[in-house]
């Protein structure tokens, strides 16, 4: 069975009374001020882990302002490690911005190797203009760099985007949200992307044009028809389920999206390939 995580940007918006007015960055800079003090790392991270657990995830994706790079200590990582553990919690990967430098890069690469998630997905400036080392270094860790899509309109835009070369360690952690914001067919772009599919975060959005992300199936993107696809490409990685909302706890709707992808799973695995 392929496995469904959490991903804990879903909470982006927590440290904020689910009051984010001004974007992104407020939500990443509000999280990681409340996370990054190691005198409360351990209750804050016991907390957040025991919350994704309790709504029947056994898998998570590490959000970076959760845990950064920037100021993750060995103690900080060992705390987290031994708070997974405790709640038998699997990292299938660490979600966001992975540096502008070598230094930095190299520093999320140990994060993720010590953390025991075998993709980072996201973006990181390398990509385009020290991709021979990006590559390098990625091999040495033993890990997969995903590109995530956001600004690009069309398969071809993602396609060249992630470049040709290094298929083992530079692929493409998809965004189906995206697609929907965009217009673009999920289920085509999934298939374009074949072999080199390392993660999917898995994301429905209110309408075309926007990014409001909405419950599994309550929206524009044909979530049902890409589960249904990764089943037939045999697909090896992990589903994300991934819902941000600015104003409330996504809780109750991340747990309809779990049970939606998990009969959805069940289904298509009892039906042969092309019937």
């Amino acid at each position: 069975m392929i496995p469904i995580s959490f991903m804990s940007a879903n909470y982006v918006a927590r440290e904020l009374n689910y009051h984010m007015t001004e974007g992104w960055k407020q939500g990443d800079e509000a999280t990681q001020a409340y996370f990054r003090p190691l005198i409360t790392y351990s209750r804050r991270f016991d907390a957040l882990i025991a919350e994704i657990a309790e709504l029947g995830f056994t898998a998570v994706d590490i959000w970076l302002a959760h845990l950064h790079y920037a100021w993750a200590t060995r103690e900080h990582i060992r705390i987290a490690r031994t708070t997974l553990v405790r709640h038998r919690m699997q990292v299938v990967s660490t979600a966001g911005w992975f540096g502008n430098t070598r230094a930095e890069f190299e520093k999320a690469c140990w994060l993720t190797r010590e953390l025991g998630a075998p993709v980072m997905g996201g973006n990181c400036a390398l990509l385009v203009n020290d991709r021979a080392w990006m590559a390098e270094t990625l091999r040495h860790y033993g890990l997969k760099f995903g590109y995530e899509n956001h600004p690009e309109k069309s398969i071809q835009e993602m396609l060249d985007k992630v470049g040709d070369g290094d298929e083992d360690v530079i692929g493409f952690c998809v965004d189906t949200g995206w697609f929907g914001t965009y217009g673009v067919d999920a289920v085509a772009a999934l298939r374009a992307v074949g072999p080199r599919l390392f993660h999917v975060h898995l994301k429905d959005v209110v309408a075309p044009g926007g990014h409001k992300t909405c419950q599994l199936g309550k929206g524009v993107v044909p979530v049902v028809d890409c589960v249904r696809t990764l089943v037939e490409m045999d697909y090896k990685g992990a589903i994300s389920i991934e819902h941000e909302p600015e104003d409330r706890n996504p809780n109750e709707e991340c747990v309809a999206s779990l049970a939606l992808v998990k009969q959805v799973l069940k289904e298509s695995m009892k039906t042969p390939a092309g019937r």
